[in-house]
């Protein structure tokens, strides 16, 4: 049947704050489940603003998706003009509140910007500080070790699949695709199921091809498909100025009969029977710079 994994990924501390309270109490409403990643350490969100010469495309997304409104400016002057705040040491009742309203929780990373933009460079050491101390943390919060990771941005690295592989996660959400599989990276086979993203975020539809707050549900309703979707929202946006139309989707996606589930009953259903396929950094349609796409 057509089945809905909701992943949340928590990006800042206002979108943490104040996002991910209004989505819990929207799928309370609705009667769902989704996975949340959090970003544990500082929001560094302002720096940013380099991928501006770094990253073509990227000053057209903002624009399009009208950024500022959405993050807010101070978010947008976050480790730049303004201190970046520590996002889950400030608040961590939200990330015991999500676990206990019957949420899966989970790993989104460290620093949010770092990770995003300079992983390649990123040596095994310094990637275990990044995700290390994220994991670290969140096991003091939530009094376990996180079963799942969901790399910033899609972005991946031969370093940062070995590391997730040393910790026995039970699997991870770094990747867009279409099914569960093993991911082969430049040649090597990783052991941790990788479940990726199968539709476009907001951020890249929102402004492209006709595509408006108004009628944005009606093309998520044209992408359903039979067997297993993934959709992957963001706290800042349908936990923010967003979440009158996600409340709309979930309306209708329960009218269709749509069967919701977390990431890890995906992992418990597809895990045993995944193929491995390969795993490449390369661009899709409405995000400024590579992604992680299954092959």
């Amino acid at each position: 049947m057509k089945t809905i994994a909701l992943k949340v990924d928590v990006d800042t501390f206002v979108g943490t704050r104040d996002g991910v309270p209004r989505l819990l109490d929207l799928m309370d409403e609705a009667g769902v489940k989704a996975t949340f990643y959090f970003s544990m350490g500082p929001d560094n969100s302002g720096k940013a603003i380099r991928r501006i010469f770094t990253r073509k495309g990227f000053l057209t997304k903002m624009l399009r998706t009208g950024a500022p409104s959405a993050y807010g400016i101070k978010t947008m002057l976050y480790g730049t003009l303004l201190p970046p705040p520590m996002i889950a040491e400030n608040l961590p009742e939200v990330l015991r509140q999500t676990a206990a309203r019957g949420h899966e929780v989970g790993v989104h990373c460290w620093d949010h910007v770092l990770w995003h933009d300079y992983l390649p460079r990123l040596n095994p050491q310094q990637v275990e500080a990044q995700l290390g101390r994220g994991v670290k943390l969140f096991g003091e919060i939530i009094g376990r070790a996180p079963a799942t990771t969901a790399a910033p941005g899609w972005t991946v690295s031969a370093n940062s699949l070995a590391f997730q592989d040393s910790i026995n996660l039970s699997y991870c959400s770094d990747s867009r695709g279409y099914a569960p599989f093993y991911p082969v990276f430049e040649g090597k086979r990783y052991q941790t199921l990788q479940i990726p993203s199968t539709w476009p975020t907001l951020d890249e539809i929102l402004g492209a091809d006709g595509v408006t707050a108004e009628n944005v549900n009606d093309y998520y309703l044209s992408r359903l498909k039979e067997g297993l979707n993934v959709h992957t929202i963001h706290a800042e946006m349908e936990g923010g100025v967003m979440a009158d139309a996600f409340r709309n989707l979930l309306v209708r996606l329960k009218d269709a009969g749509v069967r919701f589930v977390t990431l890890a009953e995906v992992a418990a259903e597809f895990g045993s029977s995944a193929p491995d396929a390969p795993l490449t950094m390369g661009e899709l349609p409405g995000r400024a710079g590579n992604v992680a796409i299954q092959g």
